[in-house]
């Protein structure tokens, strides 16, 4: 999360842009990219972020919110062809009363849902509890990124 400065310097999404920290990025694109949640709500939770620290979509390019809209659309197809949700929340926090726990980079959420999919664990225990380590999800989702890119869809 950014400190109290939000800053760039403490920006765990400005750091997840750098090259050479792979392990949750899925696909990078020229102005954005797509990365796993490190705390997912459900399987497949991921989000798409503009490369630029930017905290809103007013504040974003035109050439910004293609490439968002565009990996979002990806996104979307992917976690469908991997996991068959029966709905997806796509959601956009803006400020902290809206749920943002990093409040200065813009990013995308989208989170596969299916029915019943809350369980006693996360009411009695406060926690979530997910049968899918974070590098198989991975591992299902980034050959479909690829292949979409590769497609130019």
């Amino acid at each position: 999360m950014t400190g109290a400065s939000g800053g760039i310097d403490d920006c765990i999404f400005c750091h997840a842009s750098e090259p050479g920290r792979d392990e949750l990025v899925l696909v990078r694109g020229r102005t954005s990219y797509v990365i796993l949640n490190l705390y997912p709500y459900n399987n497949g939770h991921l989000m798409v972020v503009p490369n630029r620290h930017v905290a809103t979509l007013a504040s974003t390019t035109g050439d910004e919110q293609a490439e968002l809209m565009r990996y979002t659309r990806h996104a979307e197809i992917a976690l469908t062809e991997a996991y068959t949700p029966q709905g997806i929340n796509i959601g956009v926090n803006l400020g902290r009363p809206a749920g943002a726990g990093v409040l200065d980079h813009l990013h995308v959420h989208l989170v596969p849902r299916w029915n019943g999919d809350t369980n006693f664990m996360t009411v009695v225990g406060n926690v979530r509890v997910l049968p899918e380590d974070l590098g198989a999800t991975a591992r299902k989702l980034r050959p479909i990124f690829e292949r979409l890119a590769a497609a130019n869809v």
